[in-house]
């Protein structure tokens, strides 16, 4: 275990926590005022209560009795109304400065780079970004002002019985450093225990989104049974997590109860003795506010045990969103020129590039795309093809080498309007749970609905569309599941059309679809590549034919560039193997 781990509290966290409540400093001071009061109020009561017994009625003077009834009401409801606004106001606060951080995280996390997510869980992101934020808002509304308030009321009740009856006061402190030794002694474990418990939740969200996302693949190679056995391994740990910290508040708390009841029961035999006999110097009325200051002392104890672990697993949850706020993977956005519009040249000159250390996928390639071209990219999988796609878009950044579009460095432009000028078809179409326009436009206000419709008809997918239930506002649902690969498909050729993009990218978009889809993504193809550079990575035989120029790639180096013909007259070129191998056979089925 690390000494960070050792930590019972972790301050240099804390006050980076902290950092984000400056905004809102106001609510800050109003509950700690309300925090404050619930102290003060409290422990008056007691006090205002003995002086009615001792002063009124051990003297039987009731005129004036009624007063002290008054102040005490008016103390229980000022502490009343100190609880209603601290529980509102740190909720409050608490709730803001999670939106803020939430906020913060969201947007670290889109500008992160494919490397991060392809090594990164999704569903621990999701817990970090989620279920850890509200472990961090019960930091402020259950935790630090709670344990702030218990702390404060402990001070003043030990004040007003010191002040009161110092003797007892003496046998009521007696056992207080033992159950502070316990109290310390329950709060290592159980930091310990909450660190356990977050890496099994994290796990836990892991595992069930992904096998709920994979359900298809489970049900169909009949896989339910080996994962429900994985799934209850990981629950049981999940559970035995939990139990741990059952277990240790299950032998703590009776302690506590024990030692408070213990205590009780010797004030009120001393005192008891001394108030009946009158030999000693407790009177009744103080012997009275003792029972009632015990409680209000040992109850404060072991609240600030339980709101310790609130406060514990909020800071181990900051300890983890802080260290994916602290995760550099970034690709540097450090460009200045704002490309508005591209020609279209694309030059790849002696890149390399390598997704693991030492193990490259691009070496060493060079090529020239002129302005309008389409060319079309092949070769085995595992060749680099699809990396090519990533580089350009700068998903990733190059370990050397150049990419350059128009004569001028990528990393020279800025990210958001170099991947403005850039649309890309995936063979793997994702969807959000939205309509279809939204799907389309994904909420761009510079794309209007009348936009979306024109795009459709002139690549002839509108009469699709406008077949479905709501045309155009149809939820297509999560990951699209409400279409077919092929309509899936078709929403994300418009989705990258309507934007009207300098270069456009197909990667292997007619795979997945059905002849039809093909024939129609085929026209729209057509029109889309017309006068535009493409970029086509080449699956169906058509395509292909009709390219300007086609690289053909093996093992991460281009081995053949040429047109569909001249490398057909290659004697035992790469690219004729390739095509009598695989592609004749689909032009003759």
């Amino acid at each position: 275990m690390t000494k960070k781990q050792k930590k019972i509290f972790d301050t240099s966290l804390f006050t980076r926590l902290l950092q984000y409540v400056k905004p809102y400093r106001a609510i800050f001071i109003v509950s700690l005022i309300c925090v404050i009061g619930l102290a003060l109020f409290g422990a008056f009561r007691p006090y205002v209560l003995k002086e009615a017994i001792d002063v009124k009625i051990a003297n039987k003077e009731y005129n004036g009795f009624v007063i002290y009834m008054v102040i005490m009401l008016g103390l229980l409801i000022l502490e009343v109304v100190s609880q209603l606004l601290f529980i509102y106001y740190a909720s409050w606060l608490g709730q803001s400065v999670v939106r803020d951080i939430r906020v913060k995280l969201f947007k670290h996390m889109l500008k992160f780079k494919m490397t991060y997510f392809d090594k990164s869980s999704v569903g621990v992101l999701i817990t970090r970004a989620v279920t850890d934020m509200e472990r961090i808002a019960d930091i402020f509304g259950q935790g630090l002002f709670m344990i702030f308030s218990d702390v404060l009321k402990m001070l003043v009740v030990a004040t007003f019985m010191s002040f009161i009856n110092l003797k007892l006061s003496l046998i009521v402190f007696l056992t207080l450093p033992i159950v502070l030794f316990a109290t310390n002694i329950f709060q290592k474990y159980m930091k310990r225990a909450f660190e356990d418990v977050r890496t099994e939740v994290s796990n836990l969200n892991s595992f069930v989104q992904e096998r709920v996302t994979g359900m298809k693949i489970l049900q169909l190679f009949t896989r339910e049974d080996t994962e429900f056995k994985k799934f209850k391994t990981i629950n049981e740990r999940h559970k035995k997590g939990w139990l741990k910290t059952v277990w240790y508040n299950s032998i703590f708390f009776p302690i506590a109860e024990f030692l408070a009841s213990l205590t009780l029961a010797m004030v009120i035999l001393v005192g008891g003795f001394n108030a009946v006999s009158g030999t000693g110097d407790t009177t009744l009325g103080e012997l009275i506010s003792f029972t009632m200051f015990i409680p209000m002392l040992f109850r404060p104890l072991n609240q600030i045990a339980n709101k310790f672990n609130t406060l514990q697993m909020g800071m181990v949850a900051a300890d983890r969103v802080f260290k994916v706020l602290d995760t550099s993977s970034n690709i540097d956005d450090l460009g200045t020129i704002e490309a508005n519009h591209f020609k279209g040249s694309i030059a790849f000159n002696n890149v390399r590039f390598s997704y693991i250390s030492d193990e490259e996928v691009l070496k060493g390639i060079s090529f020239n795309v002129k302005a309008g071209e389409t060319v079309a990219i092949v070769g085995a999988t595992g060749a680099g093809k699809s990396t090519i796609i990533n580089l350009l878009n700068r998903f990733y950044d190059i370990n050397s080498g150049t990419i350059k579009i128009d004569d001028t460095d990528i990393k020279d432009m800025t990210l958001s309007s170099l991947r403005s000028q850039i649309a890309i078809v995936l063979q793997d179409v994702f969807l959000f749970a939205d309509t279809i326009l939204n799907n389309i436009t994904l909420n761009n206000a510079n794309i209007t609905e009348s936009d979306v419709i024109k795009a459709a008809k002139a690549i002839g997918i509108h009469d699709f569309i406008s077949s479905l239930p709501n045309g155009y506002h149809y939820n297509v649902k999560e990951r699209g599941v409400m279409l077919s690969s092929g309509q899936r498909q078709l929403i994300s050729f418009l989705r990258a059309y309507v934007t009207n993009p300098s270069i456009l990218i197909l990667d292997e978009a007619t795979s997945s679809v059905d002849s039809h889809s093909e024939q129609l993504i085929q026209d729209a193809t057509d029109k889309i590549t017309k006068g535009r550079t493409s970029i086509v990575i080449a699956h169906r035989l058509a395509t292909i034919q009709q390219a300007d120029k086609i690289i053909v790639m093996d093992n991460g180096e281009i081995v053949e560039i040429g047109t569909h013909q001249t490398l057909l007259e290659k004697e035992r070129g790469y690219y004729k193997n390739l095509y009598e191998v695989q592609f004749l056979k689909e032009e003759v089925a």
